[in-house]
């Protein structure tokens, strides 16, 4: 038997190649030397499963080969133009080349998906895969070939959750969205989670009209449906109501209100010419060692500020209880908790891909994307925290009974 790489086929398609070269033609575009394997594989292939298709069954039924059509598919390679066989009862589903498809996703989609979840426009996509790969798709069909994440993201946040987290953030974006002709305001809720190991995760993403109280609790009463059980310590901002609504769904949960929210929050109503040097003595409770001393500084605060600013200094007493929680911990855990800033920076990532958008085309869409940046980011939360192994022992000692890690 001759070698294969003696053949004449092999001896024409290696000199079509060094021609194409040596042009500086495209091997891989139309007319390319490829092109041909592609066509040949997929004709075979649908073929194949044209046979399987074709069982006894439904030959008994008079069901039988019908004559090929012809369909041309966009790929990374180019244009292929195959002729895919057709069945009498034109019931023939095949897999590898569905019947309306035209662009061949196990080539080019994943490309195309890719590129949409680093946020570039459906246009912009269009002529990167048009100038890389000689291959011309529309925004229309690189719209269907995105849609395909959809099941992904209903099934991401359908997913099955772990039955405690010890620390948990909770926060949400706001972004525009086309609705019935006009733009509205969607809120994006998130929740952030430490797992067992130290890693993060991103447990929950919702979104509803706007923001508040009440569609927080049914983003908890979901996470609950998911497997969630407990929440040891929840990080929140100083959203009203949102206390109530966690500790109507995980009454035993440690909430931790946000302090730079509520130094953001007391700024506003101080004078610029005050800010300063109430800063100055707002450090101090927020930055001292303990709570006790915390509490002796805010006396000091409200006996120097209190007449001046009496709502300011009221809004710190009656946060108190839940904005110096993490006075109970030692310096690692403190810098975890007092601040929603880790869901915070997490949002900063999001936004370094969503800020050129406009406003979204549909909730699913604003979804979709980000969904896509999400996967992009969690690729590296692969390691447990820093210091972790000294975090967590800390934890199962001070939430004894309902946190234990298997060693």
């Amino acid at each position: 038997m001759a070698d294969k790489k003696e053949s004449p086929e092999y001896i024409a398609m290696r000199d079509l190649a060094l021609e194409q070269l040596r042009s500086g033609q495209s091997l891989t575009g139309d007319g390319g030397v490829f092109a041909p394997i592609i066509k040949e594989f997929l004709e075979s292939a649908l073929s194949a499963e044209m046979d399987i298709h074709l069982s006894a069954e439904e030959r008994s039924k008079g069901n039988k080969r019908n004559g090929k059509g012809q369909k041309t598919l966009k790929t990374s390679t180019g244009n292929v133009t195959i002729e895919p066989p057709y069945d009498r009862n034109g019931d023939f589903n095949p897999h590898i080349v569905k019947k309306r498809q035209t662009v061949l996703a196990d080539n080019l989609a994943p490309k195309i998906i890719g590129l949409y979840g680093k946020g570039m426009s459906l246009r912009d996509i269009s002529l990167y895969i048009e100038e890389m790969y000689d291959v011309e798709v529309s925004p229309t069909v690189l719209s269907e070939i995105t849609d395909r994440v959809i099941p992904l993201v209903k099934e991401w946040q359908n997913r099955p959750l772990d039955d405690v987290y010890p620390i948990v953030w909770l926060d949400a974006m706001h972004y525009k969205v086309r609705d019935g002709g006009k733009v509205v305001s969607r809120a994006v809720y998130n929740i952030l989670a430490i797992d067992k190991e130290g890693k993060k995760d991103l447990i929950g993403m919702y979104i509803s009209e706007s923001e508040g109280a009440n569609f927080w609790l049914s983003v908890l009463t979901d996470l609950k449906s998911r497997g969630l059980k407990d929440i040891l310590i929840a990080c929140t901002d100083n959203l009203a109501g949102f206390s109530q609504a966690i500790l109507s769904i995980f009454p035993e949960t440690e909430i931790q209100k946000c302090v730079i929210h509520q130094i953001r929050n007391s700024l506003k109503y101080v004078a610029s010419k005050d800010q300063k040097i109430f800063m100055k003595d707002l450090k101090k409770v927020y930055q001292s060692a303990t709570k006790s001393q915390a509490e002796t500084e805010l006396l000091n605060l409200e006996e120097i500020w209190g007449k001046k600013y009496p709502i300011v200094i009221r809004s710190w007493n009656e946060n108190w209880n839940e904005l110096s929680n993490y006075f109970k911990y030692d310096e690692p855990i403190r810098k975890l908790v007092y601040t929603t800033n880790a869901v915070e920076g997490f949002h900063r990532q999001v936004r370094k891909v969503t800020k050129t958008k406009g406003a979204f085309t549909s909730d699913m869409a604003l979804l979709k994307l980000i969904y896509l940046v999400t996967d992009n980011i969690s690729k590296k939360w692969t390691q447990p925290l820093h210091n972790w192994s000294l975090t967590v022992q800390q934890l199962c000692i001070r939430f004894e009974g309902r946190f234990k890690i298997d060693v």
